[in-house]
Formats: C-alpha cells, sequence, structure tokens
C-alpha cells in the first residue's frame, strides 16, 4: 500500500487537532490547503484517521460510513471530481421528527440519500455493486446534515476529507426495503422545506446506481488496509445539492418507494 504522503506525523495531529476544534466547537477555520498547498487526498485520509481514532478512545462508536460527493450536482456544487469517504459515530444519529440544533454547527446543510445496511462484511479491491447488493440487508431513507467547518464553505478535496466529508448529523426514517425488490437507481426523491419543494432529484444521481458508490467506499477503504464491517450503516451520498438550514427551518424529504424522512432545527 503506498500512499502518497506529505505531511509529517505531527503535521497529521496538529492539523487533526485543528479540525477537531472546529467540529467540537463549531467555530470555522481556513482549508488546511492554505497552509499546507501540497497536502494530498492520502495525507486527508491521514488526518481523517487520526481523527477517528481519537473520537474512538473517546468512547464514541463507528457505526458505520459515508459516501461523499458522489453526484455529478455535489461535484459541480463543491468544484471537485472524485468522490471521498468519511466515518459515522452513534451519537451523529438523531431520530426522526427531532430537533436537531444549529448552534453546534457552521455551516449546516441536509441532503437526502439511501442508506444501506450490510449482514456481510464487504472487502476490497474490485469490490462490485453486484456483491455490494448481496451483502446488504436492507435500504432506507435518511438526510445527511452535513456542516463544513471551512470558513466560506469553500474548501478542496484533501480538506473536506481530513474534515471527514463535513460529516455532522445524519436522520434515518421511513420504511426499510429489501434492496431486491426495488429498483434502486430510479427512485425519485422530493425535498421540502417549511412546505415548499426545494429539491427533486432520481438515485440514479449517485454513480448511475446508490451501490456503486458502498462499491467505492469499500473499495478506497481497501487502499487504507480496512474493510466495511457486517452490521455498517452507509449512507451512499446526496442524491440532490446540500440545501442550507438555519433555525426554525422544517425538512422532509420524500422518497419513492421508501417513505419519508423529517425532521427541525432549532437554535
Amino acid at each position: 500500500m503506498s500512499l502518497n504522503l506529505t505531511l509529517t506525523r505531527e503535521d497529521i495531529v496538529r492539523l487533526c487537532e485543528r479540525v477537531e476544534g472546529a467540529q467540537r466547537r463549531a467555530y470555522a477555520i481556513p482549508k488546511l490547503t492554505d497552509e499546507y498547498p501540497s497536502m494530498t487526498i492520502d495525507d486527508g485520509y491521514a488526518v481523517q484517521h487520526e481523527l477517528r481514532r481519537r473520537y474512538i478512545a473517546r468512547g464514541a462508536r463507528l457505526t458505520g460510513w459515508k459516501a461523499g460527493l458522489t453526484s455529478r450536482a455535489k461535484m459541480l456544487q463543491m468544484g471537485v471530481h472524485v468522490p471521498s469517504i468519511g466515518f459515522l459515530l452513534a451519537d451523529m444519529a438523531r431520530p426522526e421528527n427531532s430537533a436537531i440544533k444549529t448552534s453546534d454547527m457552521v455551516h449546516p446543510r441536509v441532503e437526502c440519500e439511501v442508506a444501506f445496511v450490510t449482514k456481510k462484511t464487504l472487502k476490497g479491491p474490485n469490490c462490485t455493486r453486484q456483491e455490494v447488493l448481496e451483502a446488504t440487508d436492507y435500504v432506507l431513507p435518511a438526510v445527511e446534515i452535513i456542516d463544513s467547518r471551512f470558513s466560506g464553505f469553500k474548501f478542496d478535496l484533501p480538506s473536506v476529507i481530513a474534515d471527514n466529508g463535513s460529516s455532522a448529523r445524519y436522520v434515518a426514517g421511513g420504511r426499510a426495503r429489501y434492496a431486491a425488490d426495488i429498483d434502486l437507481r430510479t427512485l425519485g426523491v422530493v425535498m421540502e422545506k417549511n412546505g415548499e419543494i426545494i429539491a427533486v432529484g432520481a438515485s440514479a444521481a449517485v454513480l448511475g446506481h446508490p451501490a456503486e458508490a458502498i462499491a467505492m467506499l469499500v473499495n478506497i477503504l481497501a487502499e487504507q488496509g480496512e474493510q466495511l464491517a457486517a452490521g455498517s450503516f452507509v449512507m451512499s451520498g446526496g442524491i440532490t445539492e446540500a440545501i442550507p438550514v438555519k433555525p426554525g427551518d422544517s425538512i422532509i424529504a420524500r422518497f419513492q418507494e421508501l417513505g419519508s424522512v423529517s425532521m427541525r432545527f432549532i437554535e
């Protein structure tokens, strides 16, 4: 496994502490490449790995992973050209219909995603969409609340990977369905904010099929010497662009075949 690292161990720890501070205390920081312009994607994952190690050492529980920037809409919105992955912790989860605080976030935005729950371990390299579908216990609709910690919501791929793919909160709801019972490529999704439709999309926006995003995630994990454990909750990436939210906003994401997910935002 040859990694393209330019950061020293001291740099990685320092940047990890910078990102962790911004995440835990909800303040904006300059993108990391402002100080380290030659920072690579592998450097970003090295910082993310250190961040995960620190959270878990303090008692956080890993529940799964997320694929990020997997739709053309998101790649165009963020000006990047390859997808990325990030980890999910139990304390990021929020119940359906709950009130979610925005005061502990910097730039909260919501996006609709299809989530997969696995029943078998998946390993790369060369994991395929078919292997993902065979290892999936069920799928369900989800909304991810992302929160880039970078000033002005402006960042590049190494920085966003170091910031754990802007992970902040996630809400799953609707109806769990077996993947074999629905066509995961053609699910229509509508997002409503305060009763008004603000985004529509179809699940094919995610790499042509959401299971392709999970296969990509498994293969990126393999490059890092890891695998996707059975029982993981995995988000396949935003189907629509990310929509900003503020206190008082109410969001409902309606998924064809999978039901809806709702939440509201408070100070």
